[in-house]
This record gives C-alpha cells, structure tokens and sequence, in this order.
C-alpha cells in the first residue's frame, strides 16, 4: 500500500486543515494509508524516507535546519512531493533548499482575487488529459520559476493591476524531478471551496496520484 504523509499548519488564511481533509479524502479513496502532522517537526522524522508521498500545506512560517534537510534528502531519494498554492510554493520563505526543491517561489498576486484563464499547455499529458482551458476566479499567483520545470498549464495577466506584466505567460501548474522524487504543484486554491471547481480538483489529484512513489516491497 502507497503511504502518505499530510504536513499542514501555518497561516489559517489558507485554510489549511480544510484543505488537508480534502486531501485525505482522496488519499483513502485512491488506497493510500494516510498520516497527518501539525507541525514542521515532522519533516524531521526518519520515517519519512519510507514514504510514498508527501503533502505539505504550510503557508510562509519557518522551518529548521534539520527538518528541511530531512526533507529534501527524502525527495531526492524518492518519496514524491505534491501540493497548491501558497501551502506549497509560499512556505518557508527563507529556506532557499526547499524552493529549489519546489520548483517555485510566489511573489505576488496583483488584484488579489480577480478573474482570469488557466490554459491548458500539455494537453497530451495524463495530468491534463481532457482538460480544456478553463475560467478561473482567485489569486491569479506571479511565481519566480524554474526553468527546469515541466509546465502543465499557464496564464497570462492582463496588465489591469500592474500594467509593467501586461502580457506575461505564468506557469500554473507543473512537474519536475528532484533527484529520483517527483514534484507537482498547481498554483490554484487559495481557499478549499476552490477544490469544487472540477477542473482545479482533477488536475491536483491527478498531480498527487503521478507524484507518489510506487509502493515500496
């Protein structure tokens, strides 16, 4: 059996216990055994290398030294990586190993909740398979990105909050690899009513589902 490891905590704004629960949800349907943690200490756990997959949903606070190290070292020996929004791409700001890990930095989200379009930009992957580009109402996340990323979807700002972006094309969603880990992330879902969108909640439990490594013998 796949086993999964949930990490939530830190700004509420994200409603990261809701979220969680929404995740375990998946898990249990899609056969994971699931753990949850409330706190960072967690990262730390030798245990964790074990795993099948890690979910964390811990927006901006901090992380220590020992956990983060833990941490990677666990991703880049296999145990996969997958979340959303600022509960993964704006946790630990300071920590630059686990940005480097994710693939994602966010930096603003001009207009804060507004209108927008994520475009699908691999329709042929199975993450995105059958899904068309699609309207979308939240924070529309400007990210600092790798360029080793495997981009899934993106969207393009219209310039209406801050003219000088006019016509940038940002990476919603991506893949990538950290050392043999897997790591996905989607930008969408600043609050969990978000996951009823049908678009956003396939994508990411899709994503969650290609992350997760095999099951260990």
């Amino acid at each position: 059996m796949r086993t999964a490891l949930i990490v939530y905590g830190g700004w509420q704004g994200h409603e990261p216990e809701e979220c969680a629960a929404i995740y375990r949800r998946w898990l249990h349907e899609d056969g994971f055994s699931v753990r949850m943690a409330t706190d960072t200490t967690a990262f730390a756990d030798p245990a964790i290398h074990d795993l099948s997959l890690i979910i964390p949903i811990f927006t901006m606070s901090k992380i220590a030294k020992e956990e983060v190290e833990n941490l990677t070292r666990a991703v880049q020996g296999g145990v996969g990586l997958a979340g959303h929004h600022g509960g993964m791409s704006d946790a630990f700001r300071d920590a630059v190993e686990y940005q480097f890990m994710v693939g994602g930095q966010w930096v603003a989200h001009p207009g804060n909740i507004v209108d927008y379009t994520v475009d699908i930009a691999k329709p042929d992957d199975p993450i995105m398979a059958g899904i068309k580009s699609f309207p979308y109402t939240s924070e529309q996340y400007y990210m600092h990105v790798d360029p080793a990323n495997e981009v899934l979807a993106t969207t393009t700002f219209s310039g209406e909050h801050a003219p000088w972006i006019e016509g940038v094309v940002m990476p919603v969603v991506w893949k990538r690899r950290h050392g043999a880990g897997r790591v996905f992330h989607s930008t969408l879902g600043h609050q969990a009513k978000e996951f009823e969108v049908s678009e956003m909640a396939t994508i990411l439990r899709r994503g969650i589902n290609w992350a997760a490594r095999d099951e260990q013998v």
